[in-house]
């Protein structure tokens, strides 16, 4: 099931199914700027990484002496979520625990994420509700797909603020705790697909809160993501997209113990209390 609203500027489409962004587009121009979901390169659009991000160590994890297994990204992504709320501007879907989540994640919880359009801003916030009589270990994360309709090398990406990244390459899916530098220059990353042969970008820390991506160094699209400590960047590589992706949480490190209360950037949501953020999306032309 697909659901659709839009104000005077933006029109935009979730699925039912991981309550996945699938369209977004400016009504002045027609101009599509989610990623069409091609599965030749990627059948996906704007995902949502819950209750982990990136990928468990053996694809298992340790909670009170009991082993879970868990695939990567989590299970959120492919659950049906409920539409609670059905707005002019606004959509907010819900996937509650059942007895199916529990075998893979054995706590009481509500996942709220809502779309809210304001002008030419998208407003993506998640909503983690503990039903539960013990603090809840999780992380959380976006996976939204731009799409690029020119020559990949023809965009970049500027940062909020002039910094050096560290960044952590994939081994096997684990995080290498072996950075290596990206240096920006005039806060801009030219976006190459040489950069992507060994899958994401991750930086666990940085001072930019926000990314602008440039054609053709014309601003085209804004993230502003303060609410989150740790950013990926990714696309496949041929394709016509750029994933921005807000995270709170990471793969595991290839040293990492095991037990999900020690996995490093994991959060806590009190019992019977809820941790919200959002990120946002700024079209520009």
């Amino acid at each position: 099931m697909k659901a659709s609203i839009s104000n005077s500027f933006l029109s935009l489409s979730v699925l039912s199914k991981g309550a996945e962004l699938c369209s977004l587009q400016s009504l002045a121009t027609a101009k599509e700027y989610i990623w069409e979901g091609d599965s030749a390169f990627w059948g996906k659009h704007s995902p949502v990484l819950f209750p982990i991000v990136g990928t468990l160590k053996n694809n298992k994890y340790n909670y009170n002496g009991v082993g879970y297994h868990l695939l990567r990204h989590g299970f959120a992504r492919d659950n049906e979520f409920e539409l609670i709320i059905n707005e002019e501007s606004r959509l907010v879907y819900a996937l509650k625990s059942n007895d199916a989540t529990k075998k893979q994640y054995p706590f009481d919880f509500e996942l709220q994420i809502g779309y809210t359009l304001n002008e030419e801003v998208l407003t993506i916030s998640y909503t983690i509700i503990n039903k539960g009589a013990v603090d809840m270990p999780f992380s959380i994360g976006a996976h939204p797909a731009f799409a690029l309709n020119k020559p990949f090398n023809q965009y970049s990406l500027v940062f909020g603020e002039q910094e050096t990244l560290n960044c952590y390459p994939l081994k096997e899916d684990l995080i290498d705790n072996n950075p290596f530098i990206i240096e920006l220059k005039d806060r801009k990353l030219d976006l190459e697909y040489s950069l992507f042969k060994k899958d994401a970008l991750i930086f666990k820390e940085l001072q930019s809160k926000k990314v602008t991506i440039m054609e053709n160094d014309k601003a085209m699209l804004k993230v502003n993501f303060a609410d989150f400590k740790s950013l990926g960047l990714w696309t496949k590589v041929g394709a016509g997209f750029i994933c921005i992706e807000p995270w709170l949480g990471y793969s595991d490190g290839t040293e990492a113990s095991g037990n999900l209360e020690e996995k490093e950037s994991i959060q806590f949501v009190k019992a019977k209390g809820s941790y919200e953020c959002q990120f946002t999306i700024e079209l520009i032309n």
